[in-house]
C-alpha cells in the first residue's frame, strides 16, 4: 500500500497570501478520462484477444492477477503515457487503473507489481508472439470492414511498410552496431494498410527485428501472412505495396507479382538508370540556362537489373534543382506494375503517399514508446513492441469517432493531453461508481461526445 505523507508544505511568501499544501487520503487520479480507452476495447475486443494467445503455465492457486488483467494493465498504462513496467510500482493502486482492468477502484486489490510484469513480459514463446501478431492484425482487419459495412467496399487496399532504427543502450540480445544510423540497434519494421484515397494509415503489425537484419529479414513471412488475411475479408479488393529501394529486391518483387499485387517501388540509382534518363537531365539542363528556375519532367520505360529475370516498368523523374548559381540532380526512379493511365507523374503521386508512414513511425517512438525496449530478451522486447502497436490501435479508433477536426487530426499526445489527462475524484456507493471532473475542465464537451460514441448515455 502506498502511503500518503503527512507532512504539510508553507509558501509563506510566494503569493499574496501563505500557501499550504497537504496530502488527501480520497480516492484520486489523475488519469480519469482513459475511461474512454476500456470503452473502445470492449468494443474491439483486443485485450481479451490478446489475452486468448497466452498460455497460462503458473498454479493456479498461487494465481493473483490473471493474464487478461495484466495484458490491460500494460496496456492502458502505456497508452495513458507510462510507458515502462516499473510505474506499476506507483500505479498498482490508482483507482481509474484498476477499475480498468476490472478490479473494484476503492476496495480491489492492487494491480500487478513490476517484477509480476517483467515476469509477464520475460515468458512470452515465438508461438504465442506470431499467433499474438496475427490476432491483432485480424482485429484491425475486422474493425475496417465492420466500419464500412452498409458502404461502398473498398476497391483498393494499399500495404506500406518501413523498417526504423530502435537505438539499443544495454546487453540486449540481437543488437548490432549499424554503421548508417552509427549506433547498436533493433531495426523493427511497421506495417500499415490503407484504403481508397483515404490518407489514414492503419498499423497492422511491427515486427522487431536484429541490429543487422537485411531488408527481407522477416518481409516476406510476415506480408503472405498479412495478405492472406486480407484476402480472406476483402476478396475483391485490389492490393497494392509500396516501399523504398531497400526493398527493391528479386525475391519480393517475384512474390508480388506471383500474387497479382500491384506495386510501386523506389530503386536506387546506378550508372544504367542514369544512361536512360541523361538525355532528359541534359535538356533540363539546357532550359535553365534560359531561365534559370529549377524543372523536373518525368518519363517512362523499361529497366532490368542483372538478377532480374525479366525487364519491369520503370518510371524517372528527370530533375535539376537551381539555387542562384548552383545545380543540383535530383534524378528518382519507381519500379512498378501499376495501371498504364497513371502515368510517370502519376506514379510518382502515388508513390509519394508512402512517405505519410514516417508520422506513423515518430507517432510510435514519440507517444507509444515503442522503441522502449530495454529488456535482455529478444522475445519480451517483441512483446513490448506489441503492447505499443495495441496502443495505438485503441488510441486510433477513439480518433474515428471524432466529429471535431482538431481532435480527428491531432497526434497520440495531444490526444492523450486532453482527454485521458483529467484529476478525478472516485466515489463508490453500493449501486454505483461516481467519477467527479472539474467543472473547469476545457474539453468536456468533447469528451462527452466521445464517450457517447463508444457506449455512454448522456444523462
Amino acid at each position: 500500500m502506498v502511503t500518503i505523507p503527512q507532512q504539510t508544505a508553507l509558501f509563506q511568501e510566494l503569493f499574496s497570501k501563505p500557501i499550504y499544501v497537504s496530502f488527501s487520503n480520497e480516492h484520486l487520479s489523475s488519469d480519469g478520462g482513459a475511461i474512454l480507452l476500456k470503452a473502445i476495447d470492449q468494443r474491439l475486443g483486443l485485450t481479451q484477444a490478446i489475452a486468448e494467445t497466452f498460455i497460462d503455465r503458473r498454479q493456479p492457486e498461487k494465481v493473483r492477477h490473471e493474464i487478461v488483467e495484466l495484458t490491460r494493465q500494460r496496456i492502458f498504462s502505456l497508452a495513458s503515457g507510462y510507458p515502462d513496467c516499473n510505474d506499476a510500482d506507483r500505479l498498482k493502486q490508482d483507482p481509474v487503473l484498476k477499475l480498468m482492468c476490472d478490479r473494484d477502484p476503492v476496495t480491489g486489490d492492487d494491480l500487478g507489481s513490476q517484477p509480476t510484469l517483467s515476469r509477464f513480459e520475460n515468458s512470452v514463446t515465438r508461438t504465442q508472439l506470431l499467433n499474438l501478431s496475427r490476432r491483432l492484425a485480424g482485429t484491425v482487419l475486422d474493425h475496417q470492414k465492420k466500419r464500412r459495412r452498409g458502404k461502398r467496399r473498398p476497391k483498393r487496399i494499399i500495404i506500406d511498410l518501413d523498417p526504423t532504427c530502435d537505438p539499443t543502450h544495454g546487453y540486449q540480445q540481437l543488437t548490432f552496431f549499424r554503421g548508417y544510423y552509427d549506433t547498436r540497434c533493433y531495426l523493427p519494421l511497421v506495417i500499415t494498410i490503407s484504403f481508397d484515397k483515404e490518407q489514414s494509415k492503419y498499423p497492422v503489425a511491427v515486427v522487431l527485428r536484429p541490429g543487422n537484419a537485411g531488408a527481407m529479414t522477416g518481409t516476406l513471412g510476415v506480408l503472405k501472412r498479412l495478405v492472406s488475411a486480407i484476402r480472406e475479408r476483402y476478396p475483391s479488393a485490389r492490393l497494392y505495396f509500396r516501399a523504398d529501394a531497400d526493398f527493391c529486391k528479386p525475391r519480393l518483387l517475384d512474390y508480388l507479382e506471383s500474387e497479382k499485387i500491384r506495386y510501386a517501388i523506389r530503386i536506387a540509382s546506378n550508372p544504367v538508370l542514369k544512361r536512360k534518363s541523361a538525355f532528359w537531365m541534359n535538356l533540363i539542363r539546357y532550359m535553365i540556362g534560359f531561365h534559370g528556375n529549377s524543372v523536373t519532367l518525368y518519363r517512362e520505360g523499361r529497366y532490368q537489373a542483372g538478377n532480374w529475370r525479366l525487364p519491369r516498368r520503370l518510371a524517372f523523374k528527370a530533375e535539376v534543382l537551381a539555387q542562384g548559381d548552383s545545380l543540383w540532380d535530383n534524378d528518382r526512379y519507381i519500379i512498378n506494375t501499376l495501371p498504364g493511365n497513371y502515368g510517370p507523374e502519376g506514379i510518382f503521386s502515388f508513390s509519394h503517399q508512402h512517405y505519410d508512414l514516417e508520422n506513423t513511425i515518430k507517432e510510435f517512438k514519440l507517444n507509444l514508446d515503442m522503441d522502449r525496449t530495454s529488456c535482455s530478451s529478444f522475445l519480451a522486447n517483441q512483446l513490448r513492441v506489441i503492447w505499443s502497436l495495441a496502443a495505438y490501435i485503441l488510441m486510433q479508433s477513439l480518433k474515428e469517432r471524432f466529429a471535431n477536426r482538431e481532435l480527428a487530426r491531432a497526434t497520440m499526445g495531444t490526444l492523450r493531453e486532453r482527454l485521458f489527462k483529467i484529476a478525478v475524484r472516485v466515489k463508490e456507493s453500493t449501486r454505483r461508481i461516481v467519477f467527479l471532473f472539474t467543472s473547469h475542465y476545457p474539453w468536456a464537451d468533447n469528451w462527452l461526445a466521445c464517450a457517447e460514441s463508444v457506449g455512454a448515455v448522456a444523462g
